[in-house]
């Protein structure tokens, strides 16, 4: 289990600390929303999750697999809607890697990334579309 304290600075925006390694986090509401928009909004860290967690979950796929994935990147296009409720539509995910590798080893990091708990997570209203590049920087 993972503690995170949370505290109201004012001004639409928080500070997160992480109770295991005590780093910090601000986030703000966005401009759209009355916010200050100085950081990263709540849903801006859903989107920066599912990002991170495919990354991290490719890596760790690519290590089996002796798979070199150094500059592995991820690109997210969070849509927002209103109706029936404010939430996040729709996840555009880019991923991309500088190297190729055998079409079975692209295939199971491919399953690694789609695999991430926080895809997982996220409500079934909620499309996720997926694009890998490999070769590519």
């Amino acid at each position: 289990m993972v503690q995170l304290d949370i505290e109201y600075l004012g001004e639409l925006s928080t500070r997160i600390v992480h109770g295991a390694n005590s780093s910090e986090l601000v986030t703000c509401a966005p401009k759209d929303h009355r916010g200050i928009a100085e950081s990263f909004s709540p849903t801006d860290l859903l989107a920066a999750a599912l990002g991170s967690c495919i990354l991290i979950l490719m890596a760790v796929a690519a290590r089996k697999s002796g798979a070199d994935v150094t500059g592995l990147r991820a690109s997210i296009e969070k849509e927002m809607i209103s109706t029936p409720v404010r939430r996040v539509g729709k996840m555009v995910v880019h991923v991309s890697c500088p190297r190729s590798f055998s079409f079975e080893v692209q295939q199971a990091l491919e399953a690694a990334g789609k695999g991430c708990p926080v895809h997982h997570s996220l409500h079934p209203d909620t499309i996720q579309e997926f694009h890998f590049q490999w070769g590519h920087a």
